[in-house]
């Protein structure tokens, strides 16, 4: 189904006619006097420069002593959603004059554009996010078993990929499922449990994959695997 096209308009306000909610969003931007605006109970005050988003659903009223005036944009453009949370920026003030005065005196392309002006206005489009440098973790594998007899640090690793201690740790954590030392461990358990199935004596092992003594490697042979 087509939606409806965005709809600017200027509206003055006066007492109020009750609450009321609607499907769109709908995006008030204060021209004259003082709108008093109640939002799903929350009560705040639009004055010339202010703006609001209101979003579809959520019950309004509003009511001004003596009268005021609004530039009200009706949009079905779900990137306002973004944007509800953001105080209209004072750089609105002449766009939303511009418009206002678009809408008084007819001018078509004026209001056809005006919708995504304030959109792009209020709430830009965030820069794109860099991409972010992929972990060949197979490669790093055979680096890290290389280096077994090595005591190991999360920097070490970090600095194997060109990454930061703190940026290799939430990598690990979000691609492997464990903090980097952890990943290390099990890497070196895999190793030790390779060497022992090949005859190896337990204090050659040990050495082979960084463990301090035989006794460490034969106790960390037996935990129970995840501890």
């Amino acid at each position: 189904m087509r939606l409806p096209a965005d709809a600017l308009s200027v509206r003055c306000y006066g007492a109020s006619h009750g609450s009321h909610a609607h499907e769109h969003f709908q995006i008030l931007l204060g021209l004259d006097g003082v709108l008093e605006l109640e939002v799903d109970g929350r009560g705040r005050r639009l004055a010339a420069g202010d703006g609001a988003v209101i979003v579809p659903g959520d019950r309004h009223d509003f009511e001004a002593t003596g009268s005021a005036r609004c530039l009200v944009l009706d949009s079905h453009d779900a990137r306002w959603q973004y944007a509800r949370e953001s105080p209209a920026p004072r750089a609105l003030a002449p766009l939303a004059s511009y418009l206002a005065a678009a809408c008084d005196n007819a001018l078509p392309r004026a209001r056809l554009l005006g919708p995504a002006l304030l959109l792009e206005a209020w709430a830009p489009p965030a820069e794109p996010q860099r991409a972010r440098r992929a972990i060949d973790w197979n490669a790093l594998t055979a680096w890290a078993q290389a280096h077994g007899r090595e005591p190991l640090q999360v920097a070490d690793l970090a600095m194997r990929v060109h990454l930061s201690a703190a940026q290799f740790t939430a990598r690990c954590r979000e691609e492997q499922g464990q903090s980097p030392m952890a990943w290390l461990r099990d890497l070196r358990l895999t190793a030790a449990r390779h060497f022992r199935s090949q005859g190896l004596p337990v204090a050659e092992v040990a050495r082979r994959t960084g463990y301090r003594s035989p006794s460490a490697l034969t106790a960390a042979l037996r935990r129970p695997a995840g501890r």
